[in-house]
């Protein structure tokens, strides 16, 4: 069951407040992991679901963190976005239902053509290192290929 909003304020910044509860956009090039480049895991940071790795992310040059596909094809959601004019897909995590950002159809090619381009303020980093500790051991496999 999600947060009640008084508890969730407590727990986030207000940033990650505004991105994640009232559909908000940071900064372009002002954020934590729009140039981070630290192998492990990216995480929703109301609910710890994991939602990206670091073998998936590439520079786009947009000035938010980009990745080429969620960990999982459950772990978001797509939703119709037709706010301020211009018709875009809104990607959200599954379990929190948090604003993450939007997917965009010009990835790179190779990689399936996506970009998932995500707010830094809706994501908390687990480094590899750290996966064990922080109770994500079953996703260090992946980076083991």
């Amino acid at each position: 069951m999600a947060m009640m909003n008084e508890d969730l304020k407590k727990k986030l910044t207000p940033l990650q407040y505004a991105v994640t509860q009232e559909d908000a956009t940071e900064r372009a090039f002002d954020n934590e992991f729009w140039d981070h480049k630290e192998v492990g895991l990216y995480v929703d940071i109301v609910s710890g679901e994991p939602l990206f790795t670091s073998l998936d992310k590439f520079d786009s040059g947009c000035g938010w963190p980009s990745f080429t596909r969620p960990i999982h094809e459950r772990a978001v959601t797509e939703h119709d976005d037709r706010k301020f004019s211009m018709r875009r897909v809104e990607v959200r995590s599954s379990k929190a239902d948090s604003h993450l950002g939007h997917v965009f159809p010009d990835g790179p090619r190779d990689k399936g053509g996506l970009r998932y381009c995500i707010n830094s303020a809706s994501l908390r980093f687990i480094p590899f290192s750290e996966l064990e500790s922080e109770g994500y051991s079953e996703y260090k496999s992946l980076f083991l290929k």
